[in-house]
């Protein structure tokens, strides 16, 4: 139940960036290897894998110490988050669905915003790509104390909507993504990409964004509500 006694309704949804809206992580990948080569190596499969949904300090200091290499973190983010904004310009596409589910929430006046462990340089370039107008705010992991799987993102993103947590709903890609929202008080909407999310409570998954409908994602939204603890029809 809201505070006015009456159920409550899907009025905002928040979704992640890299994975989700666009097909960017194997754009991270190419860039993260050329900064790896830069450095004299190379980076393995499942390293990259484990940047899945991470912020880019975080998946820099992982790349370091795949390398063995001592080059100040600082350099090589800021080197990384060039070569990342180069490809983004140049290359970066929705993800299957995505345009179209966005402009169906936004015609049925859902809000929606980005909520993102990349830093602002980059998703400024992801959002001239996409077009600013589709998202009424962005949340970057360079803005916030603690990046995802902390809920520190979404909270503040929350926040800034002024809309609470059983009037939203995340559509995220990535374990730390997932588990960061889910500790939000926010119910979930999965879609696979690189990394499998692992079940529990608070996510339903979906094979991709392709069928997704504005009353698709109220009817879930509904259903989360109904089932948490407590809640009355």
């Amino acid at each position: 139940m809201t505070g006015t006694g009456r159920s409550a309704e899907l009025r905002a949804v928040l979704f992640d960036v890299d994975g989700t809206v666009v097909d960017s992580e194997p754009l991270w990948a190419d860039a993260m290897r050329l900064i790896a080569a830069d450095l004299g190596g190379s980076l393995t499969e499942e390293m990259l894998a484990r940047t899945t949904g991470l912020s880019v300090p975080a998946s820099v200091d992982l790349m370091l110490a795949e390398l063995g290499s001592d080059r100040p973190p600082a350099e090589v983010t800021r080197q990384l988050l060039e070569r990342a904004a180069e490809v983004f310009a140049q290359e970066l596409m929705w993800q299957p669905g995505a345009q179209e589910l966005v402009d169906a929430l936004r015609a049925a006046g859902v809000t929606t915003a980005l909520v993102t462990s990349s830093p602002r340089i980059v998703v400024d370039v992801a959002m001239r790509r996409l077009g600013a107008h589709r998202f009424d705010l962005s949340v970057c992991g360079d803005e916030v104390a603690a990046a995802k799987p902390d809920p520190t993102p979404y909270l503040l993103a929350m926040q800034r909507l002024g809309r609470p947590a059983d009037e939203c709903l995340a559509v995220e890609d990535s374990p730390s993504g997932t588990a960061a929202a889910v500790a939000a008080g926010i119910p979930v909407l999965v879609v696979p990409s690189e990394v499998p999310v692992p079940e529990g409570p608070g996510r339903v998954f979906a094979a991709s964004l392709l069928e997704a409908t504005v009353d698709e994602l109220r009817h879930l939204h509904s259903a989360f509500h109904r089932a948490r603890p407590g809640a009355q029809g």
